[in-house]
């Protein structure tokens, strides 16, 4: 077809990938200050640390909830569609948010961060958005660049709480919530976005493509490996797992390290800079080096790369037991934490979309995207009590399981068979 020849579909997925990316800067604000705001403000209006990892657990839950249905309504209606809708389910969330902290009701905070969860759905099928017209020699890559484009918008939203704290007195916001009117303003501009400017749509036209053998082929191979794609699905769940219940109940361990430094001295202020500084940092390194892990994906494979997350996710972990007393211990800490994610996710993201064919692509990648969320949540949920039980440190301990299953089920990751494109 003419319209979709080699020179026509690379320059198609190069305007998409910037779509993309620009969409996941705007989107990235609204996670990154729920993030580092909602288990504090869950504590809060709880009144219990134990009940803080609720708002984590909420956000992952509203994503695991919404991932499947959102990947077939992709399926019928394209990814432009799809990514909108999440846009303004995380509106609406925002909004909840704002009310449920002025009127000081904690189950409606979690409702808010539930939807706010429902839209992170769309932001995390932006990557696989980004593999649906990318040839297998670039797929990594090119999701990789739209992950690591939720830098800025990640790093942006902890860091935008001080100053967002700053204006939300001044207009008479609770506290805790300035931030979020960044997050309105961005999340609507990326609704905007996504609505006029993603087309033609990627998903769409590589079901199109798929239809006919010869325009698939740049697609990648048509064979389909169930095994493998479910390896890949169970590497990226509990790699999510290991990140989300760590850094649920970190934003907690820095509150009570700046408590028993400073007693009551230590002002709300003090503990929010500290804890945006800390989260800032970690979202860098879970998507600022995400491209580096993409390219490696491609050159060295999809599975060593999978494997180098566990190792540096190992060597998080053990520096969060023996160095959970220091501050910067904590975040040399979280930065590795961010990076074992990083490359984990984005190996077994390329993984799962090579090991399946075109057409169930969109149903796995939502099987994917639910159950990393729902592992997640239910870390982030029991991270909560083991903190209250074993501290920080048997906290970090019993993650390690999820990175010793991973490593041990590895040889189901493995494509054997020797062509460029599908290379483990």
């Amino acid at each position: 077809m003419s319209e979709f020849s080699p020179d026509r579909l690379a320059a198609v997925q190069r305007r998409t990938v910037r779509i993309l990316s620009l969409g996941q800067v705007l989107g990235g604000i609204a996670f990154g200050a729920t993030v580092s705001l909602g288990a504090l403000l869950a504590a809060d209006l709880s009144g219990s640390d134990a009940l803080s990892g609720l708002a984590t657990a909420s956000v992952t839950l509203g994503a695991a909830a919404f991932a499947i249905p959102l990947a077939r309504y992709a399926s019928g209606h394209g990814r432009r569609l799809s990514l909108t809708v999440g846009n303004a389910l995380a509106l609406v969330g925002i909004a909840i948010v704002i009310l449920s902290a002025a009127l000081r009701i904690f189950p409606m905070l979690l409702v808010g961060v539930i939807l706010i969860g429902m839209g992170n759905a769309g932001n995390l099928q932006s990557r696989f958005a980004a593999t649906d017209l990318a040839s297998s020699e670039h797929r990594a890559r090119d999701l990789s660049v739209v992950v690591w484009s939720t830098t800025v918008g990640g790093v942006s939203g902890p860091l935008l709480i001080t100053p967002g704290e700053i204006v939300g007195h001044a207009i008479g916001m609770p506290p805790f919530t300035g931030s979020f009117l960044f997050s309105l303003v961005a999340q609507v501009a990326a609704l905007i976005l996504y609505l006029v400017a993603l087309r033609p749509d990627p998903l769409l036209t590589a079901l199109h493509l798929a239809r006919n053998a010869a325009s698939a082929s740049p697609l990648g191979t048509g064979v389909d490996r169930p095994v493998v794609a479910r390896y890949a699905i169970f590497a990226v769940a509990g790699s999510h797992a290991v990140m989300a219940s760590v850094m649920a109940m970190t934003p907690i361990h820095l509150k009570h390290m700046a408590m028993d430094m400073h007693g009551s001295m230590t002002s709300d202020t003090d503990i929010t800079l500290l804890v945006g500084i800390t989260i800032a940092l970690h979202v860098a390194g879970m998507y600022g080096l995400s491209p580096v892990f993409g390219i490696l994906s491609d050159r060295w494979g999809r599975l060593r790369v999978v494997l180098l997350g566990q190792g540096i996710l190992l060597a998080s972990l053990l520096t969060a037991v023996f160095a959970s007393g220091s501050a910067i211990g904590v975040v040399i800490a979280l930065i590795l934490l961010g990076l074992g994610w990083s490359a984990a996710t984005v190996a077994g993201a390329a993984l799962l979309t090579e090991s399946s064919t075109v057409i169930m692509r969109p149903r796995r990648q939502g099987i994917s995207d639910s159950l990393m969320s729902l592992t997640a949540a239910a870390g982030a949920a029991a991270a909560g009590w083991v903190l209250t039980e074993f501290g920080y440190p048997g906290l970090s301990i019993v993650a390690l399981v999820f990175v010793v299953a991973i490593v041990v089920l590895a040889p189901f990751g493995r494509i054997r068979d020797h062509t460029p494109a599908s290379v483990a």
